[in-house]
């Protein structure tokens, strides 16, 4: 079909077209009068994505991320924000709500699931593109309960939120309440273990202590070193006693009382000498020196021998402080050991100390803040603009449904116009010839319009 072929059939059958406008206007202007009118009220409350956490101090991730407000939205037109909004406007105590009801479902389900479908038919909540406004809007037969409506909406969009925000701070609450408590039984199991092991090793301070007991160990070992030289010195000088090496001793070379005995025996042995000369050996005098030469002899060796006696009990004594000092210098080794132990065992159980008082700390901080979570009263939702009673009705809008019957009265009379031309095809014009009948047009006869008076003679003779 040609734009010229579509163009005759419009203008053959142009009555039949206006009168399906005509009647798709006027239907269209008759229901738009006889439908109740709508008033649509709207609110709109402002999400602050920006400001900390009033209790972390940190914001939120969860809030900048570009799902969340499409989730407010969702929020908003959830069920249980509904069944909130009828639990606050009260329609479980309103006789003819319940007989509503009642007729709808016949007792069924649950009153308030039901009017909240109701309630969310008529919801349209929309974000704003570039801000964080969301505008809830209801509409409804009565103004002021369309306004009341919206507003119950927005108030319960808050409360819920405020639920879903303090309802997990809650279950944490008293699950790190539960952890606090075990964790705090461990730390006083700990401390206790710790008290008692120091209670029963005597030990404050452990390294103080093994300060002190390191330098009584190296005190001994200095004086066993000491003691180990003595010993060493006074056995080799006892074995000389033993080989008859008296006189080759330091302390007979050095003690005066002998050294004063070898002077008068050998001025003795001196005089004695001359005597021999001088007199026989028969003599009183020669015998009476040789017996002083004796005597102070004798007395010589008994002092050489009670210095060598002196020798071999300072020998034992030495031997004796050697093993004294040895056994003191092993209890000492050993009581530093075991010092050192109960420093480690102590420090293990310090650490065990450390540990728990750690993970107690971290519970107990987690548990005041999620407490203080679960007891907020703030949200980050503010309404920024109250639903208020709107003066005129949104829909039916007279003006709207009017253009838009013209628009689609204009579409369906062309589509009527060309059915009934499919129909009931004619020939409008050449290009019609052509197509039916497939032989070329070899001229067209141009109208003649006759005057009134031929039209007469054609009737006459009709």
């Amino acid at each position: 079909m040609t734009f010229q072929q579509f163009l005759l059939i419009l203008r053959a059958r142009w009555l039949v077209g206006l009168a399906v406008l005509f009647v798709v206007i006027a239907t269209t202007i008759a229901i738009s009068l006889v439908l109740p009118k709508q008033f649509t009220s709207q609110t709109s409350v402002l999400i602050d994505v920006k400001s900390p956490d009033p209790i972390l101090g940190v914001p939120l991730p969860g809030m900048v991320s570009p799902s969340y407000m499409a989730t407010q939205v969702d929020i908003v037109g959830s069920d249980r924000v509904a069944q909130r909004v009828v639990r606050m406007l009260g329609f479980d105590k309103s006789a003819q709500a319940v007989e509503q009801w009642r007729e709808a479902t016949e007792g069924k389900g649950s009153l308030e699931a039901y009017f909240a479908e109701l309630l969310k038919k008529k919801l349209d909540v929309q974000p704003s593109r570039e801000s964080n406004v969301l505008t809830i809007a209801f509409s409804g037969e009565d103004p002021r309960f369309s306004a009341a409506v919206a507003n119950a909406f927005a108030q319960a969009y808050i409360d819920t939120n405020l639920e879903l925000k303090i309802e997990p701070a809650k279950q944490y609450a008293k699950w790190f309440s539960e952890q606090s408590t075990s964790l705090r039984e461990q730390l006083e199991k700990a401390q206790s273990k710790l008290s008692a092991f120091q209670l029963e090793t005597g030990i404050v301070n452990t390294d103080e202590r093994l300060d002190i007991e390191n330098a009584r160990l190296a005190e001994l070992s200095s004086q066993y070193t000491a003691i180990q030289a003595q010993r060493s010195d006074s056995s080799s000088r006892q074995a000389q006693v033993s080989k008859s090496q008296i006189e080759t001793l330091p302390e007979v070379q050095q003690n005066s009382l002998i050294i004063g005995l070898k002077s008068e025996l050998a001025r003795g042995e001196l005089r004695l000498s001359e005597l021999s000369q001088q007199l026989g050996r028969n003599h009183p005098e020669f015998q009476r020196a040789q017996g002083e030469v004796e005597a102070m002899r004798g007395k010589l060796d008994a002092e050489m021998k009670k210095v060598a006696s002196t020798l071999s009990t300072s020998n034992r004594v030495n031997v004796q402080r050697e093993a004294e000092v040895k056994a003191a210098l092993a209890a000492q080794k050993e009581k530093v050991l075991q010092l050192k132990k109960e420093r480690d065992d102590v420090a293990v159980l310090q650490r065990e100390v450390e540990t728990a008082q750690r993970a107690y700390d971290a519970v107990a901080q987690r548990f005041t803040q999620t407490t203080l979570e679960s007891q907020t009263t703030q949200t980050n939702i503010v309404v920024l603009t109250p639903a208020i009673e709107p003066t005129e009705h949104s829909s039916p809008n007279l003006l709207l449904n009017t253009l838009v019957a013209i628009f689609l009265g204009i579409l369906l009379a062309v589509g009527t116009v060309l059915l009934l031309e499919l129909l009931d095809q004619r020939v409008r014009g050449d290009d019609d010839l052509q197509q039916l009948l497939g032989v070329p047009v070899l001229g067209l006869i141009s109208t003649v319009k006759f005057g009134k008076g031929v039209k007469r003679a054609r009737a006459a003779a009709a």
